[in-house]
């Protein structure tokens, strides 16, 4: 009997794709937070980045904007959403209606978000503490104090 054994998923592999829309979302002037859907065997369904300031839409985060684009799928359960920072709550309520089961998140430093939460309601949750994603968005956020407030819900808090 032969088996077929399924390379293991490569999540620093997929962290880079979020890592490249994080940058790209950062030379159009937004905030670099970049994140990517895949399957459970690696296949990129979808990407995107935080497009809050380029759209003037406080919707578009970078988990939102690479869910929409992956289109719609008949189950989540055993879909991967990576992302360059912690998902906020906002993108925590989208990982939990609709059961994505598994986050790889490049760093929790700058935001620790919902991670606990997903972890209570069985998301499972990777840390990859990827300095490159810490620092492109500590720099951001020492920069533009007032754009990062506004994204995480903070009210004047800079000043």
């Amino acid at each position: 009997m032969i088996t077929k054994m399924n390379p293991p998923i490569d999540y620093s592999t997929m962290l880079q794709t979020a890592i490249n829309e994080a940058r790209i979302g950062l030379n159009e002037g937004g905030i670099p937070i970049g994140a990517a859907l895949y399957d459970s065997q690696g296949f990129l369904l979808g990407c995107g980045h935080n497009r809050r300031v380029q759209e003037n839409d406080p919707s578009v985060h970078g988990e939102t904007d690479a869910f929409r684009k992956a289109g719609r799928q008949r189950s989540y359960r055993d879909k991967i959403m990576v992302t360059t920072l912690a998902p906020c709550w906002y993108c925590s309520g989208l990982i939990v209606q609709f059961k994505i089961g598994k986050v790889v998140i490049g760093e929790s430093k700058n935001f620790r978000g919902g991670i606990d939460w997903l972890q209570e309601r069985g998301v499972e949750v990777i840390e990859m503490n990827s300095d490159e994603c810490e620092q492109m968005l500590s720099t951001y956020i020492a920069a533009h104090p007032e754009v990062w407030n506004e994204d995480i819900g903070e009210d004047d808090a800079c000043c």
